[in-house]
């Protein structure tokens, strides 16, 4: 983001002012890392166009995880970029400046794509007209539905921003308590955290008839994630580093990448699949810091490379672009005729999306943020000189 780091899929580190007698640095490697995260999305959206083997087809269709990295990535740099002399109507607004411009216009592509008058019953993803419940994707409450309808209104990859935004309304209540405590109490909240995802996910399974707990995405219940990222980000703000090697780091993240791929085709693996996105909580959790920590000790990495880097930068745009891109083409050939176009149709699928992403991250994104940016930085000189 421009003139600081951001969170989630949009999430840009830079140099700031942190704990006492500390400095943060600009964790490019994460940037790279959000693109992977990213593409592991789109990934899992493509399945909608295309057959791919099994080796392929396990990794793709737990890529709806991608959105676990994102809320700890979330938390993660909204808090390595917290600054206490930012007022909170200044956060609020640079929120508002970087994720807003980009989903209206995202929205309003998609919804020629994702509604009709007189939908073809043979494509089940074009909804009938409503404009009460498209209107509910504009202020980003459609989040709060348990009607996947509602909750996938709109630009149905905006669920999210419904988090994201709940997220960032809590994120400065939150920082009060977290501003007390150094490293290890950082650490206890991160944990703890993880502990309450577990622990809704057991009363969740207890109770499958419940209306809250509906297989369905739900911000408050999504908050624990944000909040794991905010511990370790405050946690290595005081000097905290994960004790374990760069190398290991990766590998028990591969790990549970592996475990969860396979964990619904095996009975022996039933424990594991009931907690998916706990376990990938964890994992991320994990990934984060060590990416985190390997950047800030100055060490290469190929994730901080200017392609990532650039493709990360667009990754927030990319998201919300890629799947109206996948149906818009659905809507034109069917899912039959897709299947048939495997390998050239998914990488075209894969540039269209990155080509749109670009022209929205290059001519909505960045301007539009600048121009919100520098209106309330004005407002807040004037409030400062009136004092």
């Amino acid at each position: 983001m421009a003139g600081e780091p951001e969170g989630g899929l949009v999430a840009r580190p830079e140099r700031i002012e942190a704990a006492p007698g500390h400095a943060t640095l600009r964790l490019h490697a994460l940037t790279g890392l959000r693109w992977w995260a990213a593409f592991w999305v789109f990934c899992h959206h493509l399945l909608n166009y295309t057959s791919v083997p099994l080796v392929l087809l396990l990794p793709m269709r737990i890529g709806h995880l991608g959105v676990t990295f994102f809320f700890v990535l979330s938390g993660f740099v909204l808090t390595w970029s917290w600054a206490s002399k930012v007022r909170i109507s200044t956060f609020y607004t640079r929120r508002f400046a970087r994720i807003y411009p980009s989903h209206f216009v995202a929205l309003l592509i998609a919804i020629p794509v994702f509604y009709a008058t007189n939908p073809n019953p043979a494509h089940s993803w074009v909804k009938p007209w409503d404009l009460g419940v498209v209107s509910l994707s504009v202020p980003l409450l459609q989040g709060w539905s348990r009607d996947p309808d509602v909750l996938f209104s709109g630009n149905p990859a905006a669920w999210t921003l419904s988090c994201e935004a709940f997220f960032y309304a809590l994120h400065p209540l939150v920082m009060m308590a977290l501003a007390r405590m150094r490293a290890r109490g950082a650490l206890w909240l991160a944990l703890g955290s993880l502990g309450m995802a577990v622990v809704y996910r057991w009363i969740c399974l207890g109770s499958p008839d419940a209306w809250w707990a509906a297989g369905m995405p739900w911000p408050i219940a999504r908050f624990p994630e944000f909040v794991v990222g905010m511990g370790l980000a405050w946690a290595m703000r005081h000097g905290w580093r994960p004790r374990i090697p760069h190398w290991l780091g990766w590998g028990v993240f591969g790990g549970a990448l592996v475990l969860l791929s396979v964990a619904s085709y095996r009975t022996y693996l039933a424990p594991a699949a009931r907690f998916t996105n706990e376990i990938m909580l964890a994992a991320c959790a994990l990934i984060i810091a060590v990416v985190a920590a390997h950047a800030a000790a100055g060490k290469r990495s190929l994730l901080a490379t200017r392609p990532l880097v650039a493709l990360g930068n667009w990754s927030y745009a990319f998201y919300l672009v890629h799947s109206t891109v996948i149906y818009a083409v659905l809507n034109l050939v069917g899912p039959a005729a897709g299947r048939t176009h495997t390998i050239g149709g998914s990488a075209a699928l894969l540039g269209a999306s990155i080509g749109l992403a670009f022209v929205l991250h290059r001519w909505v994104e960045i301007p539009l943020e600048r121009r919100i940016r520098a209106w309330k930085d004005a407002r807040d000189r004037h409030y400062t000189s009136l004092r």
